[in-house]
């Protein structure tokens, strides 16, 4: 996920989830089945033209159940690598759950993510240097656990967001990920296939340039690598186009992932939008109540699905963009080219970041599938899905 603010929320971790009316955990469900407990799924699924389920780094968030429901066969984390320095990588909760995942005949796909962000200060490591050696040191303690279990690697979550921009295009960032990539190189064995990802904006020109090209260069020359990663969350469906325009005809016979993909952009230009009138009226709101104060009003107390549904379909910036999910999985297939695409699963982080709500706050919450945070659990107990979403996704897994 496109890095965001940091969160102005006063609420604890915990204290977000009681307001989330309730979640599944999905190491819980993990821990509550038995050996003997059929997998979802009857045989590992091909990387080819898929969608599946995106938890970033949020498998608590996300039940068995969900990932069911949805008829999803693949599913997709990332994990921040400094956290390798707290416990085994066994122990980490993204690589646990994707070895669940594994276990239960999913796909599954990782993504190392280097947090060198700009506003830490820190500059991204040089070869030869002891924060590289630290780095790779962690990489060391991922591989093991993760090598011919998890079907996709991906070095790298975004790393143009996830670096100084002084290092985009002096070779620093390059050098960095082939390093790590060299590193990983070494000691690939079995089913995992390597991607380098993930690419971002570059429906905008100011993040293209000798960065990128020597991204995808090296992507293409070396063989080991199977293709690269994109992450297009944009402010139009349009400007997805450009992520295929720009890198397919760099990748020579390589394939892409798209492990995340929205149209948050556009959502968080319309979060100071007064509510429709319809809204307004079916629920005795203010005409002037703004967009972003109807999610926040939803955090803190969940809707009936009819409602959050009503607000969502009587909001044309987001009705007239309902088809986003099929529209966009239709492109990626047509290229013959998509190895996997995933698209976020449940709230997650926006749930979590969601106490102080406000009109900057990016709403990543109206992209995921389901809607723990927002919407009023259904009768049996389950998660309601999120407008719009769920029965695109159920459909996309027939192709």
């Amino acid at each position: 996920m496109a890095s965001s603010s940091p969160a102005s929320a006063h609420f604890t971790r915990r204290r977000l989830f009681q307001l989330s009316a309730g979640f599944s955990v999905f190491a819980t469900a993990a821990c509550s089945s038995t050996p003997d407990a059929p997998a979802p799924n009857t045989a590992v699924p091909k990387p080819d033209g898929a969608l599946g389920a995106n938890f970033n780094a949020d498998p608590d968030t996300m039940g068995w159940d969900e990932l069911q429901r949805s008829g999803a066969k693949w599913v997709r984390g990332f994990t921040a690598m400094p956290d390798l320095d707290k416990h085994g990588a066994t122990e980490n909760p993204t690589i646990k759950t994707l070895l669940q995942a594994a276990d239960r005949q999913y796909g599954t796909v990782l993504s190392l993510k280097f947090p060198y962000f700009p506003d830490s200060h820190k500059p991204i490591p040089r070869p030869g240097t002891p924060e590289m050696q630290a780095d790779l040191a962690r990489v060391d303690k991922v591989l093991p656990a993760v090598m011919d279990k998890v079907d996709i690697l991906v070095i790298g979550n975004e790393p143009f967001i996830e670096c100084p921009r002084a290092d985009w295009n002096n070779g620093a960032l390059n050098e960095f990920y082939e390093t790590v990539a060299a590193h990983v190189i070494k000691q690939r064995k079995g089913k995992t296939a390597l991607y380098m990802g993930a690419l971002n904006n570059l429906e905008d020109p100011k993040w293209t340039g000798a960065g990128t090209e020597r991204w995808l260069k090296y992507v293409r020359d070396t063989p080991e690598i199977a293709g690269t990663d994109l992450h297009p969350h944009v402010g139009a469906p349009d400007e997805v186009q450009a992520f295929l325009d720009y890198t397919l005809p760099k990748l020579g016979g390589k394939k892409f992932l798209v492990t995340e993909f929205s149209l948050v952009q556009l959502w968080k230009k319309h979060l100071a939008d007064r509510i429709s009138t319809e809204y307004a009226g079916k629920y005795h709101v203010p005409q002037d109540t703004k967009v972003w104060q109807v999610i926040r009003n939803a955090l803190h107390q969940p809707f009936p699905k009819a409602r959050w549904d009503d607000f969502l379909r009587t909001s044309p910036w987001f009705e007239n963009n309902k088809n986003f999910l099929t529209d966009q999985m239709t492109k990626f297939r047509a290229t013959g080219k998509l190895a996997v695409a995933a698209y976020g699963i449940d709230q997650g982080i926006a749930a979590l970041k969601g106490g102080d709500f406000g009109p900057d706050t990016p709403p990543w919450l109206l992209n995921s599938v389901f809607a723990r945070a927002t919407v009023q659990k259904n009768p049996d107990g389950t998660v309601a899905p999120n407008y719009a979403w769920l029965d695109e996704f159920t459909a996309l897994q027939k192709h």
